[in-house]
């Protein structure tokens, strides 16, 4: 084992627990990078209940408990989102601006995890709110030792501000395509 494969986290050092409830939401549509990512967290020994929508409506239907998300004890508030940018339906960039917009959720910690290397992505997700923009890697082996920062950093070292589901969430009326709007108003229906 090369010496930069070896990996030495604090949390080891100093006894901290990570609370294996703590639930992760990722928003990806690539089945095959999902199972990746399944397989690498098991792989960096990441236990915490994994939630997966595959759309940006997905997205925000899970975040207000709407229609099948509805079930709070199925489906409870994650504590990070791993957000992919090229969502179906609303974008990873629609999807930070409205959930800095739900007064319950503007905590939720957002890591963007995209093969977007366009620096107008990183400077939009940023602005919008996000709290990290990472380039997810194909190999495996990365895959794991991101996994493990992912687990060592904003599992264990970041604590998590508190969110609850609104019971009037704002809608977002933007248009895939169209950033940034929202509003106390449903979409027209079409």
């Amino acid at each position: 084992m090369g010496e930069s494969s070896r990996l030495y986290f604090m949390s080891d050092a100093i006894g901290v627990e990570m609370p294996e409830n703590t639930v992760i939401l990722i928003a990806e549509d690539e089945e095959d990078y999902v199972l990746l990512i399944k397989k690498a967290f098991v792989a960096a020994n990441l236990k915490n209940p994994l939630q997966v929508v595959p759309t940006g409506l997905e997205v925000m239907a899970y975040l207000k408990g709407e229609g099948k998300y509805a079930r709070r004890d199925e489906y409870p508030l994650p504590d990070l989102l791993l957000l992919d940018l090229k969502l179906p339906g609303f974008s990873g960039l629609e999807i930070i601006a409205w959930v800095r917009t739900q007064p319950g959720l503007t905590g939720l910690r957002i890591i963007v995890l995209t093969s977007s290397e366009q620096m107008r992505d990183v400077n939009d997700a940023y602005r919008l709110g996000a709290n990290s923009f990472l380039m997810k890697p194909y190999d495996f082996v990365d895959l794991v030792h991101l996994s493990r920062v992912l687990k060592e950093y904003w599992l264990n070292l970041s604590k998590c501000p508190e969110t609850y589901r609104a019971s009037h969430p704002q809608q977002i009326t933007a248009h895939p395509g169209e950033t940034g709007k929202s509003s106390d108003a449903e979409p027209a229906a079409s």
